[in-house]
């Protein structure tokens, strides 16, 4: 019998997320199995009961109803004590859980006798879990929607400008953690035309920092700050001295700061103190990403926007809801993508495999016997070393061999090719010799301007057929041209002529059909 998969209204303060959205309802349905959305769940991310209702699923109303009917239950935030105490025995719950964090949760889920797949506990280094990777998906809006909350309480332009009433300069925006969120910050603001610069224990994102149009700024300290799972780990107490001057000194030239740190399982580093604050310039901004695992600003206030010492402090912990239909359709989108692991039959049935890693990562909780912490992916295999590779063959122009004639060859070659025409000069009349010395130019001009262009922008076939071609052009107009004046006995017989017109027909498909290819095979690289 299918299952039946239930979306309950979150009942966080502040949270407008909805753990589905009416088009990936369609999608579940196809799998084989119901959705029950609870009346209103969509509301605050613009979907409707309506929608859902469009989409195939069943609305229910009141959340009591909704926690009876389902097998499955999608959340996004952890559910809350009252909810608990409606999850009925068997009941598969998929959500946000940080077990770390959360050890009184984990222990009243585990009484419930419930199977919990924890969306924060995906081993991130499997590159197939890539597409249920939510936390990548959540942080890249609150990454984004920093920018727009510290554009909204900056003063000035992002970008600079010169206009007739006085020249603007452009933002001066330090980011400090370059993680997902830290990357998308860094691409925002950039975009807005700021001065980007970006800082991480990680050496390994400085190309990445670049690529989005950043300055890695570098701390005056060397250590591997990479922590396992590709977060950041916790430094020395001298890398976090370094880092800490180096922090002093922007915190004292760039108008905004985005902090972004955070290692799991811990409370959030303090990178920026209360004198770092008071340094930086009236009316600058800080947003403070980490507020609510307790904030890298000392002086940030979780979930609210504060000026202290001049400087606006933003410190919410509902970024990602403040964009929430945008973060809503990534993070269903996710579910569904770990839906489809969990019901390869698609049958509407799940199957919560142990020995799949990305499964046995994702399940915290299986039928109530906690068993999180997972054990660490298994490693593939190493590959057998290969056979070491044959020489390749050296490779040769496309046009013949490279190498230089021999002298004495080459002498051979001039000397032959000399006396051929000595004794064209000395015995072929007066009118071949001009279509001869037009034939030894054609021959000249086809070899330096098609012969020795590159193989990879003209292929030696067309390179040749192009060639030929001019030849014939240039020999056939010559033949086709009308006399001089008293020349007339001179002209070419009808056979020559219609040989002549015949070889432009054939050089004029050849050259401009050859180009019209070309043209085309142009465009497939273009935009």
């Amino acid at each position: 019998m299918p299952l039946t998969i239930g979306v309950p209204r979150e009942t966080y303060a502040d949270e407008k997320r909805v753990a589905t959205v009416p088009d990936v309802v369609e999608k579940l349905i196809k799998l084989g199995f119901a959705v029950a959305v609870e009346s209103g769940a969509g509301d605050a991310a613009n979907c409707g009961d309506d929608a859902y209702r469009a989409a195939g699923a069943e609305i229910v109303v009141g959340a009591a109803n909704l926690w009876n009917k389902s097998d499955i239950v999608f959340k996004v935030r952890a559910p809350s004590s009252a909810e608990i105490g409606r999850i009925k025995e068997g009941t598969t719950l998929i959500s946000f859980i940080w077990p770390a964090q959360n050890p009184d949760l984990m222990q009243q889920l585990a009484a419930r006798k419930v199977t919990v797949l924890a969306i924060d506990a995906l081993p991130r280094t499997l590159s197939r879990a890539q597409k249920m990777d939510a936390l990548t998906s959540q942080a890249g809006v609150a990454g984004y929607r920093a920018v727009i909350e510290a554009a909204n309480a900056f003063g000035r332009f992002f970008n600079g400008q010169i206009t007739a009433a006085g020249k603007v300069p452009p933002a001066k925006v330090f980011i400090a953690g370059a993680g997902v969120a830290g990357l998308a910050a860094i691409g925002t603001a950039a975009g807005l035309g700021a001065i980007v610069r970006a800082n991480d224990t990680r050496a390994e994102v400085a190309d990445q920092v670049v690529s989005l149009g950043g300055e890695f700024v570098k701390v005056d300290y060397e250590e591997e700050g990479s922590g396992g799972g590709g977060y950041a780990k916790v430094m020395s107490e001298g890398f976090q001295q370094a880092q800490r001057e180096m922090y002093a000194k922007q915190a004292r030239e760039v108008d905004i700061i985005i902090t972004t740190a955070l290692i799991p399982g811990k409370p959030a580093p303090r990178l920026i103190t209360a004198d770092m604050v008071k340094s930086m310039k009236p009316g600058s901004v800080i947003v403070d990403m980490a507020a609510e695992q307790g904030g890298n600003c000392e002086l940030t206030e979780p979930g609210q926007a504060v000026v202290k010492h001049g400087v606006t402090i933003i410190g919410y912990t509902d970024l990602v809801s403040r964009l929430a239909k945008q973060s809503s359709t990534l993070y269903a989108n996710n579910l569904f993508r770990l839906t489809e692991e969990l019901c390869k039959s698609k049958d509407g049935n799940i199957n919560v495999n142990m020995d799949d890693d990305a499964i046995r990562g994702l399940t915290v909780i299986k039928d109530g016997a906690i068993t999180w912490p997972a054990p660490p992916p298994k490693q593939a295999a190493a590959p057998a070393p290969a056979k070491p590779a044959a020489a390749p063959a050296e490779k040769k122009s496309a046009h013949g061999s490279s190498e230089p004639m021999p002298a004495k060859t080459l002498a051979v070659v001039f000397g032959v090719g000399a006396l051929a025409f000595l004794l064209v000069g000395a015995y072929a009349p007066a009118s071949f010799l001009a279509h001869f010395t037009v034939f030894v130019l054609a021959c000249f001009v086809g070899y330096m301007v098609i012969w020795n262009v590159t193989p990879a922008l003209h292929t030696p076939l067309m390179s040749v057929t192009n060639a030929i071609s001019s030849i014939i052009a240039i020999g056939a107009l010559i033949q086709v041209a009308p006399p001089l004046l008293g020349a007339a006995e001179g002209r070419p017989s009808a056979l020559i002529l219609g040989l002549a017109v015949f070889g432009l027909t054939l050089t004029a498909v050849n050259m401009f059909g050859g180009f019209a290819v070309t043209r085309r095979m142009l465009a497939m690289f273009r935009k």
